[in-house]
């Protein structure tokens, strides 16, 4: 009997770790500080208005980042019938995938290190947009964070998937098609329409 208690606690330590949504693949346990102007994502889940997210975040790591990233944002609650999401079949939806992201300076009080790019490419930023719905339903903004390697290039699989499968992305068979490493940190907000 306790040994099957302490499975359970550990089981729910590992679920509340995890800054993706619950079933998303790959589970990704650090966090990435996402910011949209002074409210925060403080934990994973947390709910916003359309209005509130209809500016690029701000992103950042907890400690360090000495690397170049790539960032995405994806909901996994949309629908495959955007005029009638009732009588569409539930989906993902690929919003932006920006690269070249770096540290725009040393971490704050805090132990942020703010992130920024220059760039708006490959999908550049489309605010989380869920159409109104009876009841309402909240939209899972998933985003995500890889470490780019060094002189990358978008392969051309990749690269195709990111401008014409916008509408049921598949984020494991980018990360094959694109050959990156699983995302380095995470997080998630709730979004109705």
């Amino acid at each position: 009997m306790k040994g099957s208690s302490i499975l359970s606690t550990l089981a729910l330590a590992g679920v509340s770790t995890a800054q993706t949504p619950p079933g998303f693949t790959p589970v990704v346990e650090q966090k990435l500080e996402v910011t949209f102007g002074t409210k925060s994502v403080t934990t994973p889940g947390l709910a916003f208005a359309k209005t509130e997210t209809s500016r690029q975040p701000t992103i950042g790591l907890n400690g360090t980042a000495d690397g170049t990233y790539i960032w995405m944002l994806i909901d996994i609650d949309a629908s495959t019938n955007f005029i009638n999401p009732g009588a569409g079949q539930p989906t993902t939806y690929l919003h932006t995938v920006i690269r070249d992201f770096k540290a725009s300076g040393a971490a704050s009080a805090d132990g942020i290190t703010t992130l920024t790019s220059t760039s708006n490419q490959p999908v550049a930023w489309f605010a989380p947009a869920p159409p109104a719905e009876n009841p309402p339903h909240p939209h899972r903004y998933t985003n995500l964070l890889w470490e780019q390697p060094e002189n990358w290039q978008i392969p051309a699989a990749a690269n195709q998937m990111l401008q014409s499968q916008k509408t049921g992305f598949n984020v494991p068979n980018f990360i094959t098609a694109a050959g990156l490493e699983n995302p380095i940190a995470a997080n998630y907000f709730n979004v109705s329409g």
